[in-house]
């Protein structure tokens, strides 16, 4: 027989009665739309995908702005899909749990286009695909709120944070070729900068709760994503050509 405290009681109640981590929808919605657009990749030609919907430069610079959004709906192969994946699964999560899934939307988008952004003004006149800036514009978010957040979180946290800040550097400069380091750069200073904003100072405010206006912004987001990539693949498939 076993004997319980009362306060082992306490705490297996509290442990009962502890809300359960919410399902991380957006970041799932997010990864169905990328794998589905990978599919019709590599039905209709892996390699043409990229010409009609990658981030080609001097056509985005003709007018073609659609591109810095679509080229985040590409992926150049099966390791670059399962990897941004994985990415976005687990860093997403992480946003949904502690802060907020309005936020990760945001982040996402706005990442995505700043990433790019600082690509076509920095970076090589080369095609690029990949949802990569959004992803690390969440790695630019998370690390902020390490840092608001330190003194309520482990420091382990933060330090993960950084961590997987400089083993993205060193992958993209020194291990991998054809890497689009400044979309990376570009989504993590964008995803930082609005965790600066977003994130509470106080830590006694909530960062999970938004208002209506930041709740609606997020669902704005994700919908333009998700119209986003079925553009793409109305692009892949002829249904809609700018040839």
């Amino acid at each position: 027989m076993e004997y319980v405290t009362e306060e082992e009681i306490e705490e297996r109640k509290e442990i009962a009665n502890k809300p359960a981590p919410p399902v991380p929808y957006y970041s799932i919605i997010l990864i169905v739309s990328i794998v589905l657009v990978s599919f019709v990749q590599v039905a209709t030609n892996l390699e043409r995908s990229i010409e009609v919907a990658g981030f080609v430069k001097p056509l985005f610079q003709d007018g073609q702005y659609w591109r810095i959004l679509t080229s985040a709906a590409l992926h150049g192969g099966i390791m670059h899909i399962g990897f941004n994946s994985y990415a976005l699964f687990v860093l997403g999560r992480l946003i949904e749990v502690l802060s907020n899934r309005a936020h990760l939307a945001n982040v996402f988008l706005l990442s995505v286009i700043g990433g790019g952004l600082m690509s076509f003004a920095l970076g090589p006149d080369v095609p690029s695909v990949g949802a990569s800036g959004g992803i690390i514009g969440f790695l630019g978010y998370l690390t902020v709120y390490g840092y608001k957040r330190r003194e309520i979180l482990t420091n382990s946290f933060l330090k993960n944070m950084l961590f997987n800040v400089g083993f993205i550097a060193v992958f993209g400069l020194f291990i991998v070729p054809n890497v689009d380091n400044f979309a990376h750069l570009g989504g993590l200073l964008v995803g930082a900068i609005y965790g600066f904003i977003q994130i509470p100072a106080d830590i006694h405010e909530d960062p999970r709760v938004v208002s209506a206006f930041e709740k609606n912004l997020g669902i704005a987001s994700l919908l333009v994503f998700i119209l986003t990539c079925i553009f793409t693949v109305f692009l892949l498939t002829g249904i809609i050509s700018f040839a």
